[in-house]
């Protein structure tokens, strides 16, 4: 209800940097920051309002963290690479190299801490080698299940079956029940697909 009452922007003050005007908008894809104002064809900075961020309550200073992003959170304790915190396509985050790992409902993407951050990496599918990741073993051989991403997108493979990974569905986030069940589908449509073939060449001969 909040967002519908979102007719037109609403300036929440200057960056103190710059002076630029910094507002709240509405956009197709839900609602947003802004810093300044698009002028010769250049897009101004916008970060989106993460997923349970009442636009009341977001202030200047709320907004101008929300455009800092990313930020680095800190170095991690056993490699010393730095922790990164941001939002992307499926929300807030946190990064460390080539891992990410969400936020969870509970976490502030502008204020979560460095022991916070590398517990949830922690928690995070390592990956393996040749840029793929390993989700686990496979209950029916204890073989390994493996995400990775390929020339028609993001898939899960498990020996030599691969299963496309639904496009509403966070890659980096999908667990080993799940490829699963996209492999078990995977695996009954070729085996219907094969039936339908030897019952075609049955019939021509």
């Amino acid at each position: 209800g909040a967002e519908a009452g979102l007719t037109e922007p609403k300036v929440l003050g200057q960056a103190p940097d710059s002076g630029e005007e910094v507002s709240l908008r509405k956009g197709p894809y839900g609602l947003y920051v802004q810093l300044g104002q698009a002028e010769n064809g250049n897009k101004p900075k916008r970060t989106s309002l993460p997923k349970g961020w009442a636009p009341e309550e977001v202030d200047l200073t709320r907004a101008l963290g929300l455009l800092s992003l990313p930020r680095e959170v800190g170095p991690h304790p056993e490699s010393g690479e730095p922790i990164t915190a941001g939002i992307g396509r499926y929300g807030p985050y946190v990064k460390l190299g080539r891992t990410y790992k969400s936020l969870e409902p509970d976490d502030d993407v502008l204020n979560i801490g460095l022991n916070r951050a590398v517990t949830l990496l922690a928690e995070a599918p390592k990956r393996r080698g040749g840029g793929g990741r390993e989700l686990g073993l496979h209950p029916d051989d204890d073989k390994p299940v493996t995400q990775g991403k390929g020339r028609y997108g993001p898939y899960v493979k498990h020996g030599r079956l691969f299963a496309t990974i639904p496009g509403d569905k966070d890659p980096e986030q999908i667990t080993l029940d799940e490829a699963v069940t996209l492999l078990a589908a995977q695996a009954e449509k070729k085996k219907k697909k094969k039936k339908t073939g030897g019952t075609r060449k049955a019939g021509k001969a």
